[in-house]
């Protein structure tokens, strides 16, 4: 298990330090890094937080997963490393949906 943990189903008022305070409250903290909308810099309502380690990490989803904060039902697990390529379910290919060539 590693100690970098997804945080999911964030309030969008909910800042760095309040989730820091959370997490601290487990073990010791090593980052915490919400993830913000690149032109509006508005939260997207999800987080990555580092422990400093895998007992703490594993700690913080065993208490945390499906807590309350700030209104909302966090969702806590493992972070899983970001897919090749970018792209995410669209496999990496750019543009709108694919047009099918008509069958003769």
């Amino acid at each position: 298990m590693g100690r970098k943990l997804f945080v999911g189903n964030l309030s969008f008022n909910t800042d760095e330090r309040r989730l820091e305070e959370l997490f601290q409250s487990i073990g010791p903290v090593d980052s915490v890094n919400i993830v913000r909308d690149q032109m509006t810099g508005r939260a997207r309502g999800f987080a990555f937080v580092e422990m400093q380690s895998d007992e703490a990490a594993q700690t913080a989803i065993q208490k945390l997963n499906e807590t309350e904060l700030d209104g909302r039902k966090l969702a806590v697990n493992e972070a899983r490393p970001k897919p090749a390529g970018g792209g995410g379910d669209r496999g990496g290919r750019s543009g709108g949906p694919r047009r099918r060539e008509p069958r003769w």
